[in-house]
């Protein structure tokens, strides 16, 4: 296959699928046939007793399953039973499923994942390099042969090999196989943040340079292979904290269990070891704990489809509960590189003069700024000059700090810092500084602008204003954050006249003006020392330190490898508002595992009214009070709970994999919505549940 189509391959599973199209469920939303029959066949791998201890819940439900498995083949094992065989391998049949069905869940949650690795493993392996000979010769080399410091060369429809950043050339390069975005993206040498180049994405125009900054096994590619199939998913805090709640749960009802033997012989009760294994299956948190694993992976499979790569869980649930955001400006809430906004012309000046100098004298200028005036005077001009052939360029440099063109006809133009042209127009022609120059200067510095002179023989024709463009809907993304609760402030090395003229248009509630990296890191631990959960998204290497002290550390894509390695979140968008999305998806964890421990402990109270009753009536007849649904036997009430027990995980499946719907509310509006939504339906729901099912088993048994 070649490169064009398998990146095009490529790009198909990492793009998100949008919910909501007519006539789509959710599984066939997110998963093919051939996913749902992996899953299914991994859900048969994990009755692996190695896999199950690391969930207490469903290990007691495993270890029940051969217990009254034994008490099919031999009912009078433990002593004299009045179960039958097929009662209790009906028992048995029912913990198996209930098992599978837990099973079920994590395997689908880590399903789609896992496809998602498969072809991200398989695009690694199938990459080959030209490496670079310090003889200047080529050598084709497997990708993974490459070592960090390696040089290779990448033409015109090739696949970036490694992970690396751009020595010399410039091209376009397709990054949709990683971000899932079809626009191309410029990559070229001398630039913080355009220069770095992923493995597996595709050279589409020219040739790069490429110096490997990663070995094998350590690249970004690697990275999201390990962390979209679950292989380093990290449980939270609060995964953990429920997890040993569920534990101390089930170990409590298991010695209420077992303290049941001799209340039973006091009341001269005959109690069945299945009826025991039934009640404490009953008891214990088995809803919640089935869904608990899954719940987590989904959540982290949720961002990826926002485009976002999550290291944990930890960091995904810590977005829901950020304070305090702090935004970069470059690159974050600006567009990154100064834009030309404005052409100002002096006194008895065209402006279609200033535009065609500002042309010329930007032509041969290959910075960021240069090729941005180049484009403005392009569309606000109408017809540009050509250059003819032996005009001069005149590199632009730090010591001069201008740009230009000498002219065959002897015309000298000259663009750049107003002292500088000032200074330029002088020393060589003599000429004197216009007595409008500075006002127009003054004006577009008080904008938060960046002021250019432009000159052609000396004569000082205008002023450009260079801005830091805010980015398309940043302010109202702003506003979104702040509807939440979430403080927002702005931190940057400008001066404070530019970073207000910014803060104000993206609309943020603080800014910091001339921070420098310490100072950003220093921002965070005083918002945590005040017990807030701070976030922050950036870019460049200067932003590491502050990424790596955040309680969430957001790294855009396009921002350089330190800053994605100190972060513990990559927005593969490199769109600095997506906390927004990280935000509710991290809230919606939350609340769906809150929802489905609610809904699992409140629809334990129904089974405690089918078994109890029908495992004590004989001795205690005035139990049957309790018999509330009026079952029919006290079998086929066992039987009834155990079913319902099992067919709720699969039904809640779906619920686990999308989460429970966030909105922008108060906590106390979500507590009581939930609470009433999966409380009060956790408790009406398993008493239908367990009748409707005593309805179609009571004339079988």
């Amino acid at each position: 296959m070649d490169p064009v189509h398998r990146a095009a391959a490529f790009h198909g599973p990492l793009r998100p699928r949008r919910g909501g199209e007519a006539g789509d469920s959710l599984l066939s939303q997110a998963y093919g046939r051939d996913l749902l029959v992996q899953a299914l066949v991994e859900s048969l791998r994990k009755f692996d007793p190695r896999v199950q201890s690391r969930n207490p819940v469903m290990f007691v439900v495993w270890i029940g399953a051969p217990v009254t498995a034994a008490l099919t083949v031999k009912p009078d094992l433990f002593g004299p039973s009045t179960a039958t065989p097929a009662y209790n391998a009906a028992v048995t049949l029912i913990l198996l499923l209930t098992v599978w069905f837990a099973n079920a869940a994590e395997a689908l949650a880590e399903g789609r994942g896992k496809a998602k690795a498969a072809e991200l493993r398989r695009t690694k392996t199938e990459l080959v390099a030209r490496r670079v000979l310090p003889t200047g010769e080529f050598e084709r080399v497997p990708a993974v042969a490459l070592r960090k410091g390696d040089i290779v060369r990448v033409d015109k429809s090739e696949l970036v090999p490694a992970d690396g950043e751009v020595l010399e050339g410039k091209a376009y390069v397709d990054e949709s196989t990683v971000t899932g975005e079809a626009a191309p993206v410029l990559k070229e040498a001398g630039t913080d943040i355009f220069s770095s180049v992923t493995a597996g994405t595709l050279v589409i125009s020219d040739w790069l340079r490429v110096r490997v900054i990663a070995n094998p096994g350590e690249s970004f590619l690697d990275r999201m292979i390990h962390l979209v199939e679950g292989a380093r998913r990290q449980k939270s805090p609060n995964e953990i904290a429920l997890t040993v709640l569920l534990a101390v749960l089930t170990l409590i009802f298991v010695i209420v269990v077992a303290a049941m033997a001799p209340v039973a012989f006091y009341l001269k009760a005959q109690l069945n070891i299945a009826d025991l294994i039934a009640l404490l299956v009953a008891l214990i948190p088995t809803t919640i704990g089935a869904l608990l694993s899954a719940i987590g992976i989904a959540g982290i499979d949720r961002t990826l489809r926002f485009h976002v790569v999550a290291l944990s869980g930890k960091a995904v649930e810590a977005a829901g509960d950020v304070h305090t955001l702090l935004l970069d400006k470059t690159g974050t809430i600006t567009v990154g590189n100064r834009q030309a906004t404005e052409f100002i012309p002096l006194a008895g000046v065209r402006t279609s003069d200033l535009i065609e100098a500002a042309y010329l004298g930007s032509s041969f200028d290959t910075t960021p700024e240069g090729r941005t005036v180049v484009a403005f005077a392009e569309a606000h001009g109408g017809a540009v000059p050509r250059l003819s052939d032996g005009a001069m360029p005149f590199d632009f440099s730090a010591a001069t700090r201008m740009s230009g063109v000498d002219l065959r006809d002897g015309r000298v133009v000259r663009k750049g810092a107003v002292e500088a042209v000032v200074a330029h127009a002088a020393e060589r022609f003599g000429m004197p500084e216009p007595p409008d120059l500075r006002a127009a200067a003054d004006r577009v510095a008080r904008r938060g602008a960046t002021p250019l002179a432009v000159s052609v023989g000396g004569r000082i024709l205008g002023v450009i204003a260079l801005s830091d463009v805010p980015k398309p809907g940043i302010r109202g993304r702003i506003e979104r954050l702040r509807s939440m609760g979430i403080h927002t402030i702005m931190v940057t090395g400008d001066n404070p006249v530019t970073a207000a003229a910014v803060a104000a248009q993206a609309g943020v509630d603080e800014f910091i003006a001339e921070a420098k990296p310490e100072e950003k890191l220093h921002l965070i631990r005083r918002e945590q020392s005040r017990g807030r959960l701070v976030a922050m998204t950036g870019d460049g290497t200067n932003d590491a330190p502050a990424l790596a002290q955040a309680d969430v550390g957001v790294a855009m894509h396009s921002g350089t490898a330190a800053a994605k390695e100190a972060a513990n979140l990559i927005d593969l968008d490199s769109d600095p508002t997506k906390l927004i999305d990280l935000v509710s998806i991290g809230k919606q964890m939350l609340i769906t595992r809150g929802a489905l421990t609610t809904f699992s402990i409140a629809n334990d109270v129904a089974k405690y009214f089918a078994i109890l009753p029908a495992m004590f009536i004989g001795a205690l007849p005035g139990l049957s009070a309790l018999n509330v649904m009026g079952l029919a036997t006290p079998r086929s009430a066992v039987l009834s709970a155990l079913i319902f027990n099992a067919l709720i995980i699969p039904a809640l499946i779906p619920l686990a994999l999308r989460g429970v719907r966030f909105e922008a509310a108060s906590a106390e509006k979500t507590f009581y919505r939930n609470l009433m939504i999966y409380g009060v339906g956790g408790l009406i729901a398993p008493f239908v549940g367990i009748k409707l099912i005593d309805l179609l088993l009571a004339p079988l048994l």
